[in-house]
């Protein structure tokens, strides 16, 4: 069933029917469809355009096409350009010719905003609830090794040393960040766009407000012509997957290196990895790599809606069609790979001894040993210098840490006190970072206390 038609002597070119057409992928919005086509049912009785016993009716209808819809085979032979057309077809197969009210006062363009708003609504709350089952997964695998030192990185360069749970909760705040930014996005998907008409507002009194109110949405829309014009919200949502994304795509570049031979910190459960067909003794990272690959899928995404939008003038355009596959695509994808994600972060095992013994031999105490200097009273430049020419010393004669002591380290150079020598302990140095954000072992044990909490409120 098409919903227009009367202006054209002709029908549409089969060729520019199979061009336009969206049914195959807009099909996921029968649901938000039926919800907003039954809220307008509600609005048009009271505004009067049907009576108490017609809207029963056409209520009745769309809650037998949304059973019926939930078999496979509902959509079979089905030629209609889009849901809109074919969830009206299918009410008008239900309650004839009264089918033909359900649109008064109604423009598509404004019908597919709200769909899509309804849908992308729910995908917002989807990917929140998402978010947080991998946060917990991250405090969880914390929580394994309170205690566990590893180096951390700058440059791919051993750095200094942290704890474990410092380093994952690291990743706590980004995917804390993303839950803010699907909010947002949520925040400003909910706004209902019914009433505002092709883009002059509708010819019918509706009480705007009504709806919304009907169908959960905080406001209403305040310009038609924007209505028309806007995918602002779409673009919000697909900026915040495409940040997760990116977060969950360099907490996978993290694990594929820390699984591999050469770092051998971490080993991943044989549910989240494969073989090869070739090689017997391989355990690939396939989860992993997956979500790193699944990343440039949603980045293009949202890259594809800003090209889309970019030069369009007011108001709608068909081109913003072609809105509806990047939003499906990064929909599923993120989904899928926060699901993925949690499901790998409950299968880590950290082997504790590897990772320290990393910080133990290398001159990730550095630092330790020139602040030490400098609170000494050392100038910190000073302190910077003596510690590099000792850590260069170190490495022309093999040297690590642990082959200083007191007495080595005062010859070497006076301004290393008998008080510094603890500090080539990796463990000990990280005592001195007990500063809100640090690495100090009471620091970290207060920040993972506090996220529970923070978790636990979202």
């Amino acid at each position: 069933m098409k919903l227009w038609g009367g202006r054209f002597e002709t029908g549409p070119s089969e060729i520019f029917e199979r061009f336009s057409n969206s049914l195959h992928f807009d099909r996921r919005l029968l649901d938000a469809d039926i919800r907003g086509s039954q809220a307008f049912a509600r609005s048009l009785t009271r505004a009067g355009v049907l009576t108490e016993a017609e809207c029963a009716t056409i209520l009745e209808a769309f809650d037998s096409i949304r059973a019926d819809a939930a078999d496979a085979s509902f959509f079979n032979g089905a030629t209609d350009e889009d849901v809109h057309s074919f969830v009206i077809g299918k009410l008008g197969e239900r309650v004839g010719a009264l089918a033909g009210k359900i649109h008064t006062g109604r423009s598509r363009n404004e019908q597919v905003s709200l769909d899509t708003r309804l849908w992308l609504r729910d995908e917002c709350d989807n990917s929140r609830s998402l978010l947080k089952g991998l946060m917990q997964s991250l405090l969880d695998l914390a929580a394994k090794y309170p205690n566990a030192v590893i180096p951390g990185y700058t440059h791919l360069r051993r750095a200094q040393p942290v704890l474990w749970p410092h380093y994952l909760l690291a990743y706590f705040e980004m995917f804390a960040r993303d839950y803010e930014r699907f909010g947002e996005a949520r925040r400003r998907t909910n706004v209902m766009p019914l009433g505002s008409g092709a883009l002059a507002g509708s010819g019918f009194p509706h009480d705007r407000e009504a709806i919304a109110r009907d169908l959960g949405f905080a406001e209403v829309t305040r310009n038609s012509m924007d209505v028309s014009a806007d995918r602002d919200f779409a673009l919000d949502y697909l900026y915040a997957a495409s940040v997760a994304m990116i977060h969950l795509s360099r907490l996978a570049e993290d694990w594929i290196l820390y699984s591999s031979e050469e770092f051998g910190w971490i080993e991943l459960g044989d549910g989240v990895t494969s073989g090869s067909s070739l090689m017997p003794q391989k355990k690939n990272p396939d989860s992993l790599e997956l979500i790193r690959g699944k990343s440039g899928r949603v980045l293009g995404a949202l890259n594809s809606l800003l090209f889309t939008m970019k030069g369009l003038p007011m108001t709608y355009n068909r081109d913003m069609q072609e809105d509806k596959e990047p939003l499906f695509e990064a929909a599923d994808q993120v989904n899928g790979c926060l699901e993925m994600a949690a499901i790998v972060a409950d299968s880590v095992v950290l082997k504790e001894s590897v990772p320290f013994a990393a910080a133990d031999e290398s001159w990730v105490v550095a630092t330790d040993l020139a602040e030490a200097l400098a609170r000494n009273g050392t100038p910190f430049h000073s302190a910077h210098q003596i510690v590099g020419r000792l850590v260069l010393e170190s490495v022309r004669a093999g040297k690590t840490p642990g082959d200083w002591n007191a007495g080595s380290l005062a010859a070497f150079a006076p301004e290393f006190t008998p008080d510094v020598a603890r500090l080539l302990d990796p463990r000990e140095g990280m005592k001195t970072r007990e500063i809100t954000g640090g690495t100090g072992p009471e620091t970290v044990s207060a920040a993972l206390a506090a996220a529970r909490l923070r978790l636990a409120n979202l």
